[in-house]
């Protein structure tokens, strides 16, 4: 894999420069500083149905452009220095987001009392502030339907358990840095487990739905607390 860097200009994000890579011959990569700034670069790709443009893949810091072709490569950079990117916070948006998915949780994870005891918070007070933000999907990755969650309270930023469990129930909701995620399947895991999804949740895998995975990146997503 061949990588070389372009320096672009600044763009209407407030971003002062924009990292490109050469990903091979058939695929760029942007960089950029946050997860905020990668959904909106992705929203106006994907708006501006660029010209030989596969696919658009967002990760937490970058967003990978399949091209058909070597040919689409110096095009498309071209056109990405032209194209309005609007500022991704939700501070400067004049509507507050509405949630396209609410997902029902029985808060009594076994992380629940070590993630209120190294947040500083009560155990109640990591419910609120896990239900009461709206957070948004940043990306998709680890197993297939699992989506990392971003945006939410700030202070429910925890590191990932010292030991992975072998196995986490499916439905598991957890946290882990600046990410919360609910686990798709049962499998390993090291996230914090705060709760797990109501029986009657949507899967958020299933291949027989049009569209497989039921959380989406850019979609926004409100937990609710149920009782079990």
């Amino acid at each position: 894999m061949s990588v070389t860097a372009d320096l672009m200009d600044a763009n209407a994000n407030g971003a002062d420069r924009l990292v490109i890579h050469d990903y091979g011959d058939r695929a760029l990569l942007l960089e950029f500083d946050n997860t905020d700034e990668v959904l909106a670069w992705m929203s106006a790709i994907q708006d501006a149905r660029l010209p030989g443009v596969l696919d658009i893949v967002p990760a937490s810091r970058t967003v990978l452009i399949k091209l058909d072709g070597a040919v689409y490569r110096a095009p498309t950079r071209q056109r990405l220095r032209k194209l309005h990117v609007p500022t991704a916070s939700r501070e400067a948006s004049t509507a507050e987001p509405r949630a396209d998915v609410s997902i029902e949780v029985v808060y009594d994870g076994p992380d629940l009392d070590e993630v209120a005891r190294l947040t500083g918070l009560t155990a109640e007070q990591v419910v609120a502030a896990h239900t009461g933000t709206l957070w948004r999907v940043g990306f998709g990755g680890f197993a297939p339907g699992f989506a990392y969650l971003v945006g939410g309270d700030s202070r429910l930023e925890v590191p990932r358990r010292a030991e992975p469990r072998t196995k986490v129930p499916a439905g598991s909701v957890g946290l882990a840095g600046e990410f919360s995620g609910v686990y798709p399947r049962e499998c390993p895991g090291g996230w914090q487990l705060i709760g797990q999804t109501s029986v009657n949740q949507e899967p958020l895998w299933d291949v027989n739905r049009e569209q497989p995975a039921l959380l989406i990146p850019g979609m926004w997503v409100q937990f609710v607390a149920v009782s079990r």
